[in-house]
């Protein structure tokens, strides 16, 4: 049995610029493909245009945190959407693993002189730049259509962006690394996307929940979307959700270690293929 080889140290300064060539890269997949732009914005904006307008008469809502006055359907659910589509990002973004994995490219990616939590770090933060593009464009719509927060609400959710973008791709790239084939990702992508949408304070207030069914009250606050939504709620409205935000940080700890031990040749993914190690 032979010990593996180590790998060679890269140089400091190519550091960045292999940073900076995985976000180029994952930048120029996202301009070239306008289709995704589109889709990432006309997926919440049905909900906020159509079901949104027809929820408002049914679905008023009381005095909930972080929101001071009662506030109508459509301002309630902007957070959720907003999350929406960071969580469409993150498994889309993690869907050009499977098809790097298909084409060899990711095989070339993964034998660099560079550490596997740096790569998938680096594609996991590009991945966030592009999902905070798409919220940017969606909040300045919702603007337009009469949503407004407190103008530092703009900034200060910031922070809660790129943290629940951060956990909800490193969730993408954990399924990810399980996913053999491109079609079958896809599938795993609706098993995945949608309960954690519907079953989360998203589209509803968890109270409304509790009243309704105690136990689809306890899936959805054990559900980690519910606590990136309420991150950003709550940072939307200059304000800080100590829980959401420990169970954020927790979740994206525990997806990424797990996305990087399956990632590795010796651990994970390749030695499955390959029948272990040598």
């Amino acid at each position: 049995m032979t010990a593996p080889t180590a790998r060679p140290t890269a140089r400091p300064g190519a550091w960045v610029t292999a940073f900076l060539g995985i976000a180029r890269r994952e930048t120029l997949r996202f301009v070239n493909q306008r289709g995704r732009f589109l889709a990432a914005l006309v997926r919440p904006l049905v909900w906020l245009f159509i079901f949104a307008a027809g929820f408002r008469a049914v679905l008023g809502l009381s005095i909930t945190p972080p929101y001071q006055t009662y506030v109508l359907y459509e301002v309630y659910v902007t957070p959720g959407l907003v999350a929406m589509i960071q969580l469409f990002n993150g498994m889309q973004s993690s869907l050009s693993m499977v098809y790097d994995r298909e084409t060899g490219a990711m095989r070339t990616l993964l034998v660099s002189p560079f550490p596997r939590w740096f790569l998938l770090g680096s594609k996991l933060v590009a991945g966030v730049i592009v999902s905070i593009i798409q919220v940017a464009a969606f909040l300045a719509i919702a603007w337009f259509w009469g949503i407004r927060p407190p103008a530092w609400g703009y900034v200060t959710v910031i922070p809660a962006l790129i943290l629940a973008g951060l956990m909800l791709g490193a969730m993408g790239l954990f399924l990810s690394s399980a996913i053999r084939q491109l079609e079958n990702f896809a599938g795993v992508m609706n098993f995945v996307i949608f309960p954690m949408f519907f079953a989360s304070s998203a589209l509803y207030p968890l109270w409304r929940m509790r009243e309704s069914s105690p136990l689809l009250y306890d899936i959805c606050r054990f559900n980690p979307f519910t606590h990136a939504v309420e991150l950003i709620r709550f940072a939307l409205y200059m304000q800080v959700n100590w829980g959401a935000l420990a169970v954020v940080l927790g979740c994206l700890a525990g997806f990424f270690g797990a996305a990087v031990f399956m990632y590795d040749p010796q651990k994970g993914l390749w030695a499955r293929r390959k029948g272990g190690p040598a």
